[in-house]
């Protein structure tokens, strides 16, 4: 899978780390929901600093179709609720 995280480029992530990007995903979008900025904000920061860990950091100039695009780490609550879709950020 590879993941985008916007601002700062893309990762090719294991389908192996699915579930626990999508769980992480389910807290971030619950905080979201909720409106709780402090949730939200340390939901967002685990989920980038897991597909970074994760992850393998694809060059700058690879032209690779993104499965998922995750917002920056500086971004507000109400451009990633405009972000969520019905699976949230990671799909699956």
């Amino acid at each position: 899978m590879i993941i985008r995280i916007m601002g700062e480029g893309q990762y090719e992530v294991a389908d192996s780390q699915l579930d626990a990007l999508n769980a992480l995903d389910s807290q971030l979008t619950a905080a979201v929901e909720a409106g709780d900025e402090a949730g939200f904000r340390s939901a967002l920061d685990t989920l980038l600093a897991k597909v970074r860990e994760s992850g393998t950091a694809l060059p700058d100039d690879a032209l690779e179709s993104s499965d998922a695009v995750l917002p920056a780490a500086d971004v507000d609550l109400d451009d990633v609720t405009a972000m969520l879709s019905d699976e949230g950020l990671v799909p699956g």
